[in-house]
């Protein structure tokens, strides 16, 4: 096999890894399953669309984020994660929610009546102070509704220490003298502006996401919402019930979900089973939404209902703790069978050696020792190829322009030589998916954001600032190409020469952990390779008969 089906593997790789979605997109629910539950949502969500206007400002700071709530709404507008660089300026802190004039991006919720009415439309919270800091293991920020047609109610958010987890309570009292049938409805809402630092090669998804245990997990793309609508489809709601599950919006290394059941507790949606719905909105922006039943109150009772909102990174030690299948929301697409173990032995040897870049090491002589099989029987092929290239090129010499001649000449001595010329695809083929699957591995993997190696690289999930690693990368596959059988064709010799660099300049714009997998690969294929073309060389040097 030479250098040309070298670069058609990474061009299959490359075109499977953008265009798989395209080629096997996720599932839709059925219009039956929509319609089973479109009309009961319908009306619970019809007064939802709250005007995003910032009137008065409550922020509250903690060791890990900076959360400034509305306090005429009560709802979360905008989110500041403190441990973490913003993608475009590493000056700054990363900002997850906000409702400024660059994106929006917020968390709502309300309580409705048995007509799907805001019970408190119109009427604004107001809380005793507008600035709070966390001093202790929590602090607690109480907004209060004036007592309206019966009803007292307080939104309550509690924030922990050394938590991307709030806590988002109300607590009712019903005074009106008569029962009260309520739900609470959540809502993850944004606009389909796409976060910095999305590249052509650096893509990943971005909007709502789903999981319950009858449909397991699903994004629902912010494309398919509007060709939903655009269709006509009930204003494309994806609409389920569930008795448990999460759901909200994800994007490259961060995330944010509500949780119906909290790792080992009791769901939230005990007075019956919740119904999420994921729509277009009429304000165009896009909501990931659930709504919880209550039981009924009592004239004179009290009652309190409590969701968990996860907003925060997605590092899969602490998804793990939150929610039941809660790792999932950490997108490596559809070769999460190949990344997840890949990105769990990479975590196994992090937690050994202390150091992201050399686990990233670890790894590849790893992955590189477990496919040696395959990647032997591959380059033995390569070397066979290179070894009779005079031979080849003498038969083209002989019968020139004469095709079918040539080609018989060319099958007959690769069967003189035992050589299978296709005998180094099928190897490299089936390295196709583990080569995606180490990609999203590393390129989803927020545990590699800021994470140092050595020297010049202080954050692997960054191109490298100097461009070394891919200069080095460069220089390995032109060595590559030095090792692997030269084309016959003068013109074909030229482009496998300027190959490397057009390969080498696409990963300047990688993060440096995905080239530094890519540069150590490269390197130790090097030195498997040149061991086999000395071994294959001298044994037809002694006239060996090569098998």
């Amino acid at each position: 096999m030479d250098f040309k089906r070298l670069l058609a593997f990474f061009a299959i790789a490359l075109v499977i890894l953008m265009g798989w979605e395209k080629l096997f997109p996720s599932p839709k629910p059925t219009q039956a399953q929509q319609q089973a539950a479109q009309q009961q949502q319908k009306a619970a969500t019809t007064n939802t669309e709250a005007a995003l206007t910032l009137a008065k400002p409550i922020t509250v700071t903690t060791d890990t984020v900076k959360a400034v709530i509305d306090e005429n709404s009560g709802d979360l507008r905008q989110l500041t994660l403190l441990k973490y660089e913003a993608t475009g300026d590493e000056s700054k802190p990363f900002v997850l929610f906000n409702d400024s004039k660059t994106y929006t991006y917020v968390a709502q919720s309300e309580l409705l009546d048995a007509q799907g009415n805001n019970v408190l439309k119109g009427v604004s919270f107001t809380a005793p102070q507008q600035n709070y800091t966390l001093n202790g293991d929590k602090v607690e920020v109480r907004l209060s509704a004036p007592e309206t047609n019966g009803l007292k109610i307080d939104k309550v958010y509690t924030f922990d220490k050394g938590s991307y987890e709030i806590n988002v309570r109300f607590d009712v009292t019903n005074a009106s003298g008569h029962p009260v049938n309520l739900t609470a409805g959540y809502q993850i809402v944004r606009d389909h502006s796409e976060p910095e630092g999305q590249g052509y090669f650096t893509k990943s998804y971005v909007g709502p996401v789903v999981y319950t245990p009858e449909g397991k997990f699903q994004k629902v793309s912010f494309s398919d919402l509007d060709d939903d609508a655009k269709s006509g489809k009930d204003e494309a709601e994806y609409v389920r019930k569930t008795p448990t599950g999460w759901l909200g919006m994800i994007q490259h290394h961060f995330m944010s979900t509500w949780i119906l059941q909290p790792k080992d507790g009791k769901s939230v949606c005990a007075a019956g089973d919740c119904q999420i719905s994921v729509k277009r909105r009429g304000d165009n922006l896009y909501s990931a939404g659930v709504s919880v039943p209550l039981a009924a109150i009592p004239s004179n009772g009290k009652t309190d209902i409590a969701v968990n909102l996860y907003a925060g990174p997605q590092t899969t030690s602490t998804l793990v703790k939150v929610a039941d299948k809660l790792q999932l929301a950490k997108d490596y697409g559809k070769v999460h069978w190949f990344a997840s173990p890949l990105f769990w032995l990479l975590n196994k040897l992090h937690d050994l050696i202390g150091n992201w870049g050399w686990a990233i090491i670890g790894l590849t002589i790893i992955v590189k020792a477990i496919l040696f099989p395959l990647t032997n029987a591959s380059y033995r092929s390569m070397a066979k190829m290179r070894a009779v290239a005079p031979k080849l090129q003498a038969i083209k010499d002989k019968y020139g322009d004469d095709r079918m001649a040539q080609q018989q000449a060319m099958m007959q001595m690769y069967k003189d030589e035992k050589i299978n010329p296709l005998g180094g695809c099928l190897p490299m083929l089936l390295q196709i998916p583990v080569f995606i699957g180490l990609y999203w591995a590393i390129f989803a993997s927020v545990e590699l954001r800021q994470a140092p190696w050595l020297g010049w690289i202080h954050d692997l999930s960054r191109p490298d600032p100097y461009f070394i690693l891919p200069l080095i990368m460069a220089a390995t596959m032109f060595i590559q190409t030095y090792l692997n059988p030269p084309p016959t064709d003068p013109m074909q010799a030229k482009m496998m020469k300027i190959m490397p660099l057009i390969f080498s300049i696409m990963f300047f714009f990688f993060p440096a952990g995905l080239v530094l997998y890519w540069v150590v690969n490269n390197l130790l294929t090097i030195a498997q390779q040149w061991f086999i073309n000395k071994s294959i060389e001298k044994q037809r040097t002694q006239g060996e008969v090569v098998s």
